[in-house]
């Protein structure tokens, strides 16, 4: 298991959020992430993981800088992971000519395209090796008691990722996810060009393994699912987001609201974080 080389560090709420870098096997590159740890984590008494996916453009430090979670991750005793959006310096062709592909735009899947699958692996990346990065390097974390959350695009994948492994976390939430990816333009995008295809169905099925409307209608478990829209969201309004696609599945434990007058930026992340942290703290604390 490669070592953390820890980048930077900084005192924030009730611990520190310390940035590392390692060299991912799932991306065939180096990655980055910031990890907050509460002052009340040891190994003898460590505490739950809160993962935070961001969206498109953004990087590790957009969510840690600005999302606003960290003083009730520090109140309520819970780490939060940071990830990086996608590989850097993959040199794909073409991955820097459009915000919606590429570097910045790894939508949380792993890529089966010739083109794209050597470095596109974000999905291994979250689910599989940095959890097992983390406890190897023994900071103090609990991971029988994991939850996730994400905005836009990362709303997309946290929801995709809970709703793909029940039992792995204990809940999600999202603020503006793109709700139903198989069906609106952002993830037909995505997954045409990510997604080696072979199917003729309509969206392919390919493509439905990584749509939480399409998942929720198959998932079995109890749900712990929270989602927060604004109604002044360009992008709702644009079709990205679908989230009536989401609540008309009408599964017992997932609540979608819509915030009024609210829009797609930080401003609206960071009204709202602290519900989230609370929220899932219900879940990673009972």
């Amino acid at each position: 298991m490669p070592a953390l080389e820890k980048v930077s560090s900084n005192r924030v709420s009730t611990g520190y959020l310390t940035k590392y870098k390692f060299p991912s096997s799932s991306l065939s590159l180096p990655t980055q992430f910031n990890l907050f740890v509460p002052s009340s984590a040891s190994s003898s008494s460590p505490v739950p993981v809160l993962f935070y996916l961001a969206g498109l453009t953004c990087n590790e430090d957009t969510g840690a800088q600005k999302g606003g979670f960290l003083n009730k991750a520090g109140e309520e005793g819970i780490a939060v992971v940071f990830p990086d959006t996608s590989p850097r310096g993959a040199g794909v062709e073409g991955e820097d000519d459009d915000w919606q592909l590429g570097t910045g735009a790894g939508f949380y899947l792993n890529a089966t395209s010739e083109k794209w699958k050597k470095h596109y692996n974000m999905y291994d990346l979250i689910v599989k090796e940095l959890p097992e990065v983390l406890k190897e390097a023994n900071l103090g974390l609990d991971f029988s008691k994991v939850s996730i959350m994400g905005h836009s695009m990362g709303g997309h994948g946290a929801m995709s990722i809970y709703l793909k492994n029940p039992g792995q976390y204990k809940s999600a939430s999202a603020f503006a996810p793109a709700c139903n990816p198989s069906k609106t333009p952002w993830g037909i995008n995505a997954f045409t060009n990510y997604l080696h295809t072979v199917t003729r169905s309509s969206p392919p099925s390919e493509w439905l393994q990584y749509d939480s409307t399409h998942l929720l209608q198959n998932f079995e478990a109890e749900a712990h699912l929270l989602v927060d829209v604004g109604t002044e969201d360009d992008f709702l309004k644009k079709g990205q987001l679908e989230p009536k696609a989401l609540e008309s599945v009408g599964k017992e434990g997932v609540e979608v609201r819509l915030q009024d007058g609210f829009d797609h930026s930080y401003y609206f992340i960071s009204t709202f974080a602290p519900e989230h942290v609370a929220y899932h703290a219900k879940f990673l604390k009972a």
